[in-house]
């Protein structure tokens, strides 16, 4: 271990003439070695870092901003607006501003969970088993609780058997679409949006 053996004196002295702010107060122009400092020199933007930049939207609200994302060695290290997006315009609000924490964060799920009933335990399946899995149940409970007519002969062509949730990710077409699917060619009646960001 190396000590330093200047006196308290001679560190901030050093300090001080190395600190750019004394340089800038007397006079030096900031375009000049006035903003300069020995740290300073030393630093190079992280986006330098990066082996790759993709593209993406912003999970969080139905606003859906452009984002860039940079990754070095398969991991992400930095996300920002997208400033060639007509949405966002570059910017991003705070909750995009944190998609880095989401995408890094070692509890995400990357892998489809699945508790078999009366099972203690999640296991991983293949997506393509669970989405057939997802389909085959929803027309099987569709089948068995579907409605034509009401006793005194109205007819309703509907299911109170499912229900649907949509999410604040959602935009005003994706609840259209929802609505046509589920309400119109699956005759679900109970369709809820959770449409604030």
């Amino acid at each position: 271990m190396t000590i330093n053996r200047r006196t308290p004196g001679k560190r901030i002295a050093s300090f001080v003439r190395d600190w750019s702010l004394p340089r800038q107060l007397a006079g030096e122009p900031s375009k000049s070695t006035a903003a300069k400092s020995t740290t300073s020199e030393k630093l190079q933007p992280r986006l330098k870092l990066a082996d790759k930049v993709g593209t993406s939207i912003c999970p969080y609200c139905a606003v859906g901003c452009a984002q860039l994302i940079y990754a070095r060695n398969g991991k992400v290290i930095h996300v920002e607006g997208d400033p060639r997006s007509p949405v966002n315009g570059g910017r991003l609000c705070p909750k995009g501003a944190a998609t880095m924490g989401l995408l890094n964060n070692p509890e995400r799920l990357t892998t489809v969970k699945y508790r078999r009933p009366h099972a203690t335990d999640w296991e991983e399946v293949p997506l393509d088993w669970a989405m057939e899995r997802i389909a085959r149940l929803t027309k099987q409970t569709r089948d068995e609780t579907f409605v034509e007519k009401l006793a005194d002969g109205t007819v309703v062509n509907h299911t109170l058997g499912i229900g649907v949730l949509g999410g604040a990710t959602l935009d005003n077409e994706e609840n259209y679409l929802m609505k046509k699917v589920f309400g119109g060619g699956l005759g679900v009646v109970a369709i809820e949006n959770q449409a604030r960001p």
